[in-house]
């Protein structure tokens, strides 16, 4: 028997220190939900607060707009977790009901194959993540920590922020304070990036799973559409092996229904804030080609969304090519030499399968490795205007 949540074990450790994990929703985890949302809604709050003592200057837009906007997504990824965790839940227990009904070793080891590149995938972008978060947390330090070897003037060592913000305190008296509050504030987000961003993976590349399982089927039928003694038993079995296949093909889209109608507000409104988000970024590393502090935290910003939404379109077009694989797999069989029945069936199957299937946000963006490069393209384009109009 498989067990789905297996396969989503370090997902699981990480969404259940987020409060988001939905088979575990207490009373403290409400609360843990809660304190979350205010640590993160405060650190944007925090920043756009430096515009009340600090004067204006592009720079300082640009600066601020970046960070607030890239601390932004995951509080809003957050949110939106928080609101449909039912639909996560329904979506681990539908995909569990599809994998409880397979009985074929070669079936069941498919989706095992694919569960395991759940678990590589995730783990991959955790250790990048726990990178990240040390070089983050670390970056305002290093003069402090530089200071113990080199000569350095103490009243530079330990009170540049990279990030900008107006607690309306003392800075100097409290700063390990507020930079735990952005250290606290940053490894949240990030790890709410990477939990969630895990489990929408997992499902994603189980879907794809699914949709090999459907082709897998069409395989055993047509082996039998190619076999010297097709009599009438082996004729009924093919038919049932057709009806299996598209009952499957179906299971998985309505997962994928499941899963992308709950959330594809918040992926349409995190993909327009990373486009901005690119823009600005670029702006600012072409602004701040003498300062080394500033530059790191443009290119972090500007590196981490790159993944993001290549990634995140990948997974797409991989749904997509998986769903072609099906239909691909029924023309490249001799299927008309079959009976008339399973002809009807196999006719309609590959009707479906001239209109190619995408996965789509508000029916707006197309999740493909094209509209990664479309995506791209407008961001630079942006980009390109924002310095033409600064010049």
């Amino acid at each position: 028997m498989i067990y789905i949540q297996a396969h989503f074990n370090l997902a699981r450790i990480l969404m259940l220190a987020i409060g988001l994990w939905p088979y575990q929703q207490t009373k403290l985890v409400q609360v843990q939900l809660i304190l979350i949302s205010s640590i993160l809604s405060s650190f944007i709050v925090f920043q756009f607060t430096t515009f009340i003592t600090t004067e204006c200057s592009p720079n300082l837009v640009i600066k601020i707009l970046t960070c607030s906007l890239f601390a932004a997504s995951p509080m809003i990824i957050h949110n939106s977790f928080w609101l449909n965790i039912h639909t996560v839940k329904c979506s681990f227990e539908r995909l569990q009901d599809i994998c409880n009904e397979l009985k074929d070793e070669s079936e069941i080891a498919i989706i095992k194959r694919y569960g395991n590149d759940t678990k590589r995938y995730t783990l991959i972008f955790f250790v990048c993540g726990i990178c990240g978060i040390v070089f983050f947390s670390f970056l305002p330090l290093w003069p402090q920590i530089l200071s113990t070897v080199l000569p350095i003037n103490m009243s530079q060592t330990h009170r540049i922020m990279h990030i900008m913000t107006e607690y309306f305190v003392d800075r100097e008296k409290y700063f390990y304070l507020i930079l735990l509050h952005i250290n606290t504030a940053t490894c949240i987000g990030m790890t709410v990036a990477i939990a969630t961003g895990t489990v929408l993976l997992g499902c994603i590349i189980h879907a794809c799973g699914l949709f090999s399982i459907a082709s897998y089927r069409i395989k055993q039928a047509m082996t039998i559409i190619m076999m010297k003694n097709a009599n009438q038993e082996n004729q009924i079995l093919m038919y049932r092996k057709i009806v299996c296949a598209v009952n499957m093909h179906c299971k998985a889209m309505d997962f994928l229904e499941l899963l992308m109608s709950s959330f594809e507000g918040m992926i349409f409104l995190v993909t327009v804030i990373d486009v901005i988000i690119v823009s600005l970024s670029l702006y600012g590393i072409a602004s701040s080609r003498d300062n080394i502090s500033e530059f790191f935290l443009y290119l972090v910003c500007i590196s981490t969304t790159f993944v993001y939404i290549f990634a995140a379109n990948y997974l797409a077009q991989d749904i997509t090519d998986h769903n072609n694989d099906i239909f691909v797999t029924a023309y490249d069989f001799q299927w008309y030499t079959a009976s008339l029945r399973v002809q009807k069936m196999m006719l309609f199957m590959l009707q479906r399968g001239t209109k190619v299937f995408y996965m789509t946000i508000g029916g707006l963006i197309v999740g493909s490795l094209q509209n990664a490069a479309a995506l791209t393209s407008a961001s630079i384009s942006y980009f390109t205007v924002l310095y033409s109009m600064q010049n």
